[in-house]
């Protein structure tokens, strides 16, 4: 079980190095830059942009988005669904003549439907996990960009 999570964490930051690096600018160098002045430029400008931003691409695609993974739990969704199923199945059962009966049912559907909003919590956080980290890499892109236009270059 932990080796297929740590193999999930793996392949997620595979996909997240993947896709950062995909999202990096088209230069062009417009005023006739020679590849050895294009090439001093780039590292320039990556450093300037780690030092601007404070965000080091290489470093953020090294560490694993955060993945909540696992049984939901910890948020109370699943107790929560379990005690207001227990009382609506408690309720239909009084007037069908079995309480009991009605609020262990209930007790089920409602732990069934706590864990359902549980899983869709952690989705949610991993989704904003994984959108702030491209927003970061976002941010560090638009000042290479910046400072390569500087230069002379056409960024696309």
């Amino acid at each position: 079980m932990r080796n297929s999570i740590r193999v999930s964490l793996g392949i997620a930051a595979l996909c997240m190095a993947a896709s950062a690096m995909a999202q990096q600018p088209v230069v062009y160098p417009a005023k006739g830059q020679s590849a050895t002045q294009q090439g001093k430029d780039d590292g320039e400008c990556q450093a300037w942009a780690r030092q601007t931003t404070g965000i080091d691409p290489a470093a953020l695609a090294q560490t694993p988005v955060p993945q909540q993974t696992g049984p939901a739990v910890g948020g109370g969704e699943r107790v929560g669904g379990a005690l207001m199923g227990a009382a609506g199945g408690a309720l239909i059962g009084g007037v069908a003549g079995d309480a009991g009966k009605g609020a262990a049912i209930g007790a089920v559907v409602g732990t069934m439907a706590g864990g359902s909003r549980a899983r869709q919590k952690q989705q949610s956080q991993n989704q904003q996990a994984q959108a702030q980290r491209q927003e970061q890499m976002n941010t560090f892109y638009r000042a290479y960009g910046a400072c390569m236009e500087g230069r002379g270059y056409t960024i696309k």
